[in-house]
């Protein structure tokens, strides 16, 4: 084949989450006239990790400084922040603040302020009589107040970025799960579970907890695999009793950021999520089995290595998770007025975590281009805040593949 003769579209890109619809949206805007299509396996886009998580829009404060996470966090923000006041989309830039509670958490509390700084985030350092100002029935030893961090709803935004994208000619498909990829060195040619068969000069892999799976598809070894890690919240039932977002002092070991308190867009509050493994790609409750993924995770040595590292931690999660009593206690570090009757069970999310073969947690968002192939391989949170930047950068090397014929 040659030219655009033969061809559904130049791009096609698996996925329809915040990511792989940005990508679209970006893509639109880089190079109008370039036929995109999109294939998200659910009758809707962002149902998966777009769907379900806190609505935060991260300042980047945790991130190593010159890390993806770092530039396009921060970039990404302030990004979102106009791209929410541009479409109408509810959001506010609340500020919140990061709580030390024990003396062990003070040193790590001043790290963060330094990598707040050399990020280029605005930092104000709290004494206890400072915390209850912002938030009085918050305690802690120290703190620091971060004013760049907001809140969203990430699933309007991904609806925005699907619509935009169309109106500038892209095609997103719904109910179209990708079952063969066939590479050849003409192009991609994909089929889905109905039979339809898509051809693309380029192909972009944005499919989130499915991503490594798609690569396979794909001939391409990943070099990971995705763990998924359920985060499981309850909703504070006096929600008076936090004015925004309070967070505890992150473990920089493991890439979660630990229970913390989000009062969302639509004044609910939020507290969690914890970490504990997930036994399906999408299983958002104990009862959601999939024998076949979980084979897969305990299959793959980086799970086993990963398990040892860090089984401490998870059987503090996994505690937590059983023993509703045990998730109030740790809330109760931040919030001592907190009772257990407080929490009521609230929906839970997915993390699609790309885990090496050494058991590395992956820290960064991972990229990878394979021939006519942008492979997305781990993009949990910040991802949605990082989203617009993430999607310019994937796009990028989509339009490269294309001028290189």
């Amino acid at each position: 084949m040659s030219g655009r003769v033969g061809f559904d579209c130049d791009v096609l890109v698996i996925g329809g989450g915040i990511v792989g619809l940005s990508t679209a949206y970006a893509i639109t805007r880089a190079a109008p006239g370039t036929r995109i299509v999109v294939l998200e396996k659910e009758p809707g886009p962002g149902r998966h990790q777009t769907g379900h998580n806190s609505g935060v829009i991260h300042s980047g404060i945790y991130y190593r400084p010159g890390s993806l996470k770092a530039r396009y966090a921060t970039r990404g923000s302030a990004e979102m922040v106009k791209f929410c006041a541009e479409y109408g989309i509810a959001h506010e830039v609340t500020g919140k603040l990061i709580v030390a509670t024990r003396r062990d958490e003070l040193p790590r509390l001043h790290a963060l302020v330094q990598r707040g700084r050399e990020n280029g985030i605005p930092v104000r350092e709290l004494g206890p009589a400072q915390i209850t100002e912002y938030e009085p029935q918050v305690r802690g030893l120290a703190a620091i107040q971060v004013g760049t961090t907001g809140v969203c709803d990430f699933a309007t935004v991904a609806e925005q970025l699907a619509e935009s994208a169309e109106a500038a000619g892209a095609s997103v498909r719904y109910d179209a799960e990708v079952t063969a990829v066939d590479r050849r060195a003409w192009g991609v040619a994909v089929r889905t579970a109905s039979g339809e068969v898509v051809r693309a000069r380029a192909l972009v892999n944005c499919a989130g907890l499915q991503c490594d799976r798609v690569a396979r598809l794909a001939g391409d070894d990943p070099g990971m695999r995705i763990v998924p890690f359920r985060g499981e919240y309850y909703e504070l039932a006096r929600p008076g009793l936090v004015r925004g977002l309070v967070y505890p002092v992150p473990d920089p070991a493991f890439p979660f950021l630990g229970v913390h308190l989000t009062r969302g867009i639509d004044g609910h509050v939020h507290v969690g999520p914890n970490a504990v493994p997930a036994l399906a790609r999408e299983g958002y409750s104990w009862s959601a089995v999939r024998p076949a993924e979980l084979a897969g995770t305990l299959g793959w040595p980086g799970s086993w290595r990963t398990a040892r590292r860090h089984w401490r931690y998870g059987a503090g999660e996994l505690r937590r998770s059983l023993s509703k009593r045990a998730f109030a206690t740790a809330v109760r570090r931040l919030l001592p007025a907190v009772a257990d009757t407080d929490l009521r069970p609230a929906a839970a999310g997915v993390r699609a975590q790309a885990v090496l073969r050494d058991g590395t947690l992956a820290d960064d968002f991972l990229i990878r281009e394979a021939p006519r192939t942008v492979h997305v391989l781990n993009a949990p949170s910040p991802a949605a805040t990082a989203s617009l930047p993430i999607g310019r950068e994937v796009a990028r090397r989509a339009l490269a593949v294309l001028a290189a014929g």
